[in-house]
């Protein structure tokens, strides 16, 4: 039997991208939805309290010393990681933030420490400055608009964290820690081949950790 007969008609395929990103879409409405009116109420004591569940968990990682962490820069209503920030610099970890460097590209990390300055990047995202070193952050901190059971994250749609963590992961063991409030939670994240999986999640209510991804 030929090979081919193995692979997918070019329309079958065509209209299963499209049926998965229509799905997305519709996710991601939802989910910016939900995760607005979650933090109109729970902004600030969510903050303090992931700030000190995440400086327990990267002590727990990295029992050999101080982890170089990549965090964010919150935006919208995003769960404000200033906090975090804050404490894993004074706890005397490496932070550093992500730089978008092209749409289709990885992400870049520059160091950053509390009261260093940022500039406006891609997406109006505060960034390190162009002269802040470049890093290799061990661990990343993930923002989402949603996640589910097993660790499945829906993102923005445009993919950086996904390509990021591939290629951080091809070249030296990087988790990925999720930070979402609890009530971003839904049953089944849409996802596709190139989606990567959390190894933890923080919310304001606890941390969790996801069974590894069988090779």
């Amino acid at each position: 039997m030929s090979d081919c007969a193995d692979t997918m008609d070019p329309l079958a395929l065509a209209e299963e991208v499209e049926a998965s990103v229509a799905l997305k879409r519709e996710a991601r409405r939802a989910a910016r939805i939900q995760r607005a009116s979650i933090h109109a109420l729970a902004a600030r004591d969510a903050a303090d309290q992931v700030a000190g569940r995440v400086r327990d968990l990267v002590a727990e990682l990295s029992p050999g010393g101080p982890a170089m962490v990549a965090g964010y820069w919150p935006k919208g209503d995003e769960l404000d990681l200033c906090p975090t920030l804050d404490m894993l610099s004074l706890a005397g970890h490496g932070v550093c933030l992500p730089v978008v460097s092209g749409v289709a590209w990885p992400l870049l990390f520059r160091m950053w420490r509390p009261g260093h300055p940022l500039v406006p990047g891609s997406f109006r995202i505060m960034e390190p400055m162009t002269d802040a070193p470049l890093a290799q952050p061990t661990i990343v901190l993930v923002p989402m608009l949603a996640f589910d059971k097993d660790g499945w994250r829906l993102g923005y749609g445009g993919g950086f964290y996904d390509r990021t963590l591939a290629v951080l992961r091809d070249s030296a063991p990087v988790l990925a820690v999720g930070i979402a409030y609890a009530g971003q939670e839904v049953p089944s994240v849409p996802r596709d081949p190139y989606d990567q999986r959390l190894d933890w999640l923080v919310t304001e209510n606890g941390v969790s950790r996801f069974a590894p991804t069988p090779p």
